[in-house]
């Protein structure tokens, strides 16, 4: 799930930083989600980075 949410990050020029703060987590949800220590990550976690990124949830499957 991380490549796929780090593809959308680089391409919008948005940082990991900026990822959490809009979508109102800690920057430590976010390395988590990038280490892989967050296996299956739930579906209100998919919505908030997708609505932080203003992309469909579809991206992420």
């Amino acid at each position: 799930m991380w490549c796929k949410v780090e593809q959308i990050l680089i391409e919008k020029d948005i940082s990991q930083y900026e990822l959490a703060k809009r979508m109102g987590v800690s920057t430590g949800t976010i390395t988590e989600l990038k280490k892989g220590r967050i296996k299956k990550p739930s579906f209100e976690l998919i919505k908030k980075i997708a609505d932080a990124l203003e992309v469909s949830m579809d991206r992420f499957r």
